[in-house]
This record gives C-alpha cells, sequence and structure tokens, in this order.
C-alpha cells in the first residue's frame, strides 16, 4: 500500500512538473510574442517618426531656401500693372516702363528664377485679369481692402499709404468740410473710390463725383477747373506734384480719408507662389535691396 500511494505521489509530482513546465513554456512564448509584436510596433512608429521627421526636414528646407518657380510650372511671370501710376509703375520720357514697384518686382523675379513680364491693364478690371489667367500678379501701388480680399490674395504688405485730396491752392478749400458742393474727381475703381464710399457723411456733400481712367485723367480735369478737388494716393501726388513747373499753385489737405496698406495681389489657388513671394519680400527687405530701391524712388526708406 505504501509502495502504491508513493508511486500515484510521483505520478501527481511528474504530472505537475510537466504542467508547470508546458506553462511556464507557454508563458515564454507569449512574452516573447509580446515582445516581437513591441518591436514591430516600435519600428514602425520609429519608421513613421523618420517619416515624419523627413517631411519636417523637407518644410524646412523648402523655408529656408528660395523656391524656384521653374519647380511648380512657372517659367515667367505676367505682372499686370498700371502705367501711369508714378513713382510705382509709369512710363518715362523715353516711353519704357519703370518704377518702384517695377524695380522691386524685377528683384523678386530674379531671386525666383523667372523671367518678369510687365502688361498694361484696364485698372478696373485687374481683379478679372488675375483670375481669368491673363496676369499672374498684380503689383503696382495695389491697396489691401475687405472688398479685394475676397477676390484675391495678398502678400505681406510692403508699403504704407494714405488717400488725400488735391486741390488748386488758390480753391479755398483748406478742409474736408470745404468739400461739400464741390466737384470732387478721383480714378475708377480705386481705393480711392472705396474711401470716399467709406465716408458717406463727407462724400454725400459733393456737388458732383466724376470717376477717370487714370489719376492723370483726373489731375488734368482738376487743372482745367472742371473739378475742384482730386483724392488720391499720397505716395502717387507727392511725386507727381514735386515734379511741375510750379508745385506752390497745388496743396494737399492736412486731413484725408486715412491710412491703408500696399501688397502684391495673388489667386487664391497661388499658395505656393504666395508663399514664395512672402520670402523674397522679407529677403529683400533684410539684406537692404527693398530700402535701396526705396532711396532710389522716393529719396528715403520707406519699407514697411
Amino acid at each position: 500500500m505504501k509502495k502504491f500511494t508513493a508511486l500515484c505521489l510521483a505520478g501527481v509530482m511528474a504530472f505537475s512538473l510537466a504542467a508547470c513546465g508546458s506553462d511556464s513554456q507557454s508563458g515564454e512564448s507569449t512574452q516573447a510574442q509580446a515582445t516581437d509584436t513591441q518591436a514591430v510596433t516600435e519600428a514602425a512608429q520609429s519608421e513613421s517618426a523618420a517619416q515624419s521627421t523627413d517631411a519636417g526636414a523637407d518644410t524646412q528646407a523648402s523655408d529656408g531656401e528660395t523656391v524656384d518657380l521653374t519647380d511648380i510650372g512657372y517659367d515667367h511671370l505676367i505682372i499686370g500693372v498700371d502705367d501711369t501710376f508714378a513713382p510705382m509703375g509709369f512710363l518715362d520720357e523715353n516711353n519704357e516702363l519703370v518704377g518702384f514697384d517695377i524695380d522691386l518686382a524685377r528683384a523678386a523675379g530674379e531671386r525666383l528664377g523667372v523671367e518678369v513680364e510687365f502688361q498694361v491693364i484696364n485698372w478696373d478690371m485687374k481683379e478679372q485679369e488675375l483670375n481669368q489667367g491673363n496676369v499672374d500678379l498684380i503689383w503696382n501701388g495695389y491697396t489691401i481692402t475687405d472688398e479685394r480680399r475676397e477676390q484675391v490674395n495678398f502678400t505681406d504688405p510692403y508699403l504704407d499709404n494714405e488717400q488725400v485730396v488735391l486741390t488748386m491752392a488758390d480753391s479755398g478749400i483748406t478742409s474736408l468740410e470745404d468739400l461739400s458742393g464741390k466737384v470732387v474727381a478721383a480714378q475708377i475703381n480705386s481705393s480711392a473710390v472705396e474711401a470716399l464710399d467709406a465716408h458717406p457723411e463727407i462724400s454725400d456733400t459733393f456737388a458732383d463725383r466724376p470717376v477717370f481712367d487714370t489719376n492723370d485723367m483726373a489731375i488734368m480735369d482738376m487743372e482745367a477747373g472742371r473739378s475742384d478737388a482730386v483724392v488720391a494716393d499720397k505716395v502717387l501726388l507727392d511725386y507727381v506734384i514735386a515734379r511741375k513747373d510750379d508745385p506752390s499753385q497745388y496743396m494737399i489737405l492736412g486731413e484725408g480719408f486715412g491710412s491703408e496698406e500696399y501688397a502684391v495681389g495673388v489667386r487664391k489657388d497661388d499658395t505656393v507662389l504666395l508663399a514664395a513671394l512672402n520670402q523674397v519680400l522679407d529677403e529683400m527687405k533684410a539684406d537692404g535691396t527693398a530700402a535701396e530701391i526705396s532711396e532710389k524712388w522716393f529719396g528715403a526708406d520707406i519699407v514697411k
């Protein structure tokens, strides 16, 4: 009986050991599988992180280096301008297109690796010209307004401006209130017109508000005595009046219709071009190129 009991105990012990061994092996196998799974997961995460880092590196490289526009399908840029808007873009005595914006655009084109072509457009239709693909940019003393933001994207602003009132010095007009009952001219579809529209408490008192294709035509109308005043960009009026035979015949009122900013107009879907332009504009501000061009046309660095 003792022998039988001993044999039974031995069998139970052997079975228990075998079971323990089996459980141990199973645990080791499960642990190994978990380790393998973790290793695969970590490897995948590592690869994903590496890809993310590479993408980040590419982005940083793009941010740190000037974009070559030929890489995104541009071999040249067509820029829409008003060739009567001195000193931003206008025809000189040799009938050549010159100006601050012209020089700035050419410098930007060189950095972007493309040729720049200027195309004179009807300023009244400038947004349509851009969005129909007839030009790639609007770059000629182009004021940022809420209405225009609905149609185009703007680069960061690069110049400040004001909408001011020009009169003949002997007109007797010395304030905005004096414009009541007067004929006040402006360029059609210009920021001057928008400024007047934004101040109906003043513009509604005018006897008339004729508009002209160009600022030059509006000024000539005033010089002929048909208009009493002209509302236009201070940047333009300062330049034009300073070059008149007798600048003392003209006067710009001390009060105007508020400040504004110039920027480049870009199509809504041209986001890469927009980013590239902002980058080169920043570079030209930082390295003094924009300041040098400003000194040439304004006699001072007035770039933002």
